[in-house]
């Protein structure tokens, strides 16, 4: 019998673990997929929100704010990688400019500190490489970029060694509402626990309606992204924006927090929650729109498409509430859910305390190890002799990311249980280069395979 099963193990149910497990209870997160992070947790714009854009008054809006501001200190605990970059809202016209003041006007309200609207001079000063047509930006100091997937990687990591357990393959079928407890059926085993938490992302109406709440529906709408080639994201300084639109944030370019140059999202609602695919149509809409933040960028350098499936509530907010005794739904968690993940997290133990008694550890270790080491410069022939090496810690497995054996044989001792190449690529970088994966691919299999 568990105290708490966590249904989901995106960044909202990874943060949930995390801060549960500083506490004396018995914890488990269930997971449809074969990993972590497999969901809108990994397709995304890897974006620290400043906290201006989400609407007063709602949980988005508290809580990106909330939430923004602990990021410098988890990254510096659990190592995922995160940059403050700032970012850029840009007008192009007087109409766009109103805009920009209700947005500024907004941010105040929602708490936002470094905030200002800044003219053309200004603009070019901090990115030289915009469309010189731009006459006024909102600036905000706060806006960072960070990898989603390492950043939700790092919480599961974490959550594990401070005791929590994690059930990959997992898909639940059914929730059974029992005197005083839940048995959760997987498609695997039938768990047990006092508190059930629903952050299955997409399919947290699916699994709130197992419980017997049928109060909100899931929208999925899929946005669809442009990734080039490692060192191309130098072009800009910040995260630029655009003015945004009903369907969202619009168009941004960004660099990765790993240096690609990223162009999207669009936003379209799809039926199917699986649908991955990219199309032609939609890039092109992608690229022609970027073009009017950042003209030139060389589309010869583009390395892969991709897209994610973002999980809107038709109420237009987040959805965080114990629904009925030991029955929980974190649902909606769509942008700005990856900025407002800490937050939420400490909005349930909130929920949770007003019912238990939670009694932290004194072992808690919030630390985690990176995976990922600085690369230190090498000459093209000491690559040439590592990448030939048969084995060792030293041997070049990833020629393009410059990936070790050691890192390779790290990621793989964690304690969570990987066996794909996807896998890990998501912890090392190996087959995220110029190449993806054809030289690394095949090295890789050989070591899941010892």
């Amino acid at each position: 019998m568990y105290d708490y099963v966590i249904i989901g193990a995106g960044v909202t149910g990874c943060s949930i673990a995390r801060e549960l497990s500083r506490y004396k209870v018995e914890v488990c997160i269930l997971e449809k997929n074969d990993d972590v992070a497999s969901g809108a947790s990994k397709a995304n714009s890897g974006i620290i929100h400043g906290g201006y854009a989400a609407k007063y008054g709602t949980l988005k809006g508290k809580l990106n704010v909330l939430g923004n501001k602990q990021f410098n200190k988890l990254n510096m605990e659990l190592n995922f990688g995160y940059r403050k970059t700032g970012g850029l809202v840009l007008a192009f016209n007087d109409e766009e400019y109103k805009s920009l003041k209700s947005l500024y006007e907004n941010g105040i309200k929602n708490g936002v500190k470094d905030l200002k609207i800044i003219g053309k001079d200004e603009i070019l000063k901090i990115e030289p490489n915009l469309n010189p047509d731009v006459m006024y930006a909102l600036y905000a100091g706060d806006v960072g970029v960070t990898s989603p997937y390492e950043y939700t990687i790092a919480l599961a990591e974490n959550a594990i060694s401070n005791g929590a357990e994690l059930f990959l393959n997992n898909e639940v079928l059914d929730i059974i509402k029992k005197d005083g407890s839940f048995d959760i059926v997987t498609s695997c085993n039938i768990f047990s626990a006092r508190t059930v938490i629903n952050a299955s992302g997409v399919y947290s109406d699916s699994v709130s309606k197992m419980a017997g709440i049928e109060s909100f529906k899931i929208n999925p709408r899929k946005g669809q992204y442009i990734l080039f080639q490692k060192g191309t994201g130098s072009v800009v300084n910040t995260v630029v924006f655009q003015v945004p639109t009903n369907k969202g944030k619009g168009i941004l370019v960004t660099s990765t927090f790993h240096g690609n140059l990223m162009l999207g999202p669009n936003s379209e609602e799809v039926s199917n929650r699986e649908d991955k695919e990219t199309d032609e149509i939609s890039l092109k809409y992608v690229i022609d729109t970027a073009r009017k933040s950042l003209p030139k960028f060389d589309l010869n350098k583009q390395l892969k498409t991709f897209s994610g499936i973002r999980p809107t509530s038709d109420n237009g907010d987040f959805i965080i509430r114990e629904e009925y005794p030991g029955f929980i739904n974190v649902a909606g968690i769509e942008s700005p859910g990856l900025t407002s993940s800490p937050a939420i997290a400490d909005m349930v133990i909130d929920i949770i305390a007003r019912s238990n008694n939670m009694e932290k550890k004194s072992n808690f270790n919030p630390y985690r190890e990176a995976i990922i080491k600085p690369k230190q410069k090498l000459e093209p022939n000491e690559i040439k002799r590592r990448v030939d090496l048969e084995t060792g810690g030293d041997r070049i497995v990833c020629r393009c990311e410059r990936v070790t054996e050691a890192e390779i044989k790290d990621a793989l001792s964690r304690n969570i249980k990987i066996d794909s190449i996807k896998a890990v690529k998501m912890r090392t970088r190996a087959g995220m280069g110029f190449c993806q994966g054809k030289f690394c691919g095949p090295r890789v299999q050989k070591l899941l395979s010892k």
